[in-house]
């Protein structure tokens, strides 16, 4: 569902139903995708700057939810490390482009952390919040455009799938 600015410019409304830390996350995530989409550095940053300040588990499940979703639909036949290591590529060459501060370690360990393949006993490099943050971003928004689709109905589940998890009873 979407609305209208008065410029005519389209904007998400979210589900009426979600509490207001979902809203946040989904409006700052949305801001920053658009902002990564233009390769506008400052309106990046300022809604990373949003997400930094929210549940970080919870915005870092959001976006790699949507990693997941985007990367098993553009390989529907199975992953290979040629695929990871063309997102990986392609999000640092085009990050590195407009956002100078990207950490291309963020990259790898965003791509490996959504994908469940992150050693736990290796030693990894200190990556700030801010930094995985906007890495995660430059991947979504990497996948978004080689899927050639928006990004909102992947939001829009991503965020729902984590609240059906969390409002299930566990056994």
């Amino acid at each position: 569902m979407t609305g209208c600015t008065e410029e005519g410019q389209e904007i998400a409304v979210w589900p009426d139903h979600w509490p207001r830390t979902p809203r946040e996350i989904a409006t700052a995530t949305a801001d920053a995708l658009a902002a990564a989409r233009s390769e506008s550095a400052e309106p990046f940053d300022e809604a990373v700057a949003v997400l930094v300040d929210l549940p970080y588990e919870q915005v870092t499940a959001v976006h790699a939810g949507m990693v997941r979703e985007l990367l098993e639909e553009l390989h529907p036949d199975g992953l290979a490390g040629e695929d990871v290591q063309a997102v990986l590529e392609r999000s640092v060459r085009s990050g590195l482009r407009w956002l100078p501060s990207l950490e291309p370690d963020a990259v790898v360990a965003v791509l490996t952390g959504a994908l469940g393949v992150s050693d736990p006993d290796a030693e990894r490099p200190r990556i700030r919040p801010e930094q995985y943050l906007a890495a995660g971003l430059l991947v979504v928004a990497d996948l978004v455009a080689a899927r050639r689709v928006a990004p909102e109905a992947y939001l829009r589940r991503a965020v729902s799938e984590i609240e059906r998890a969390e409002t299930q009873e566990m056994p």
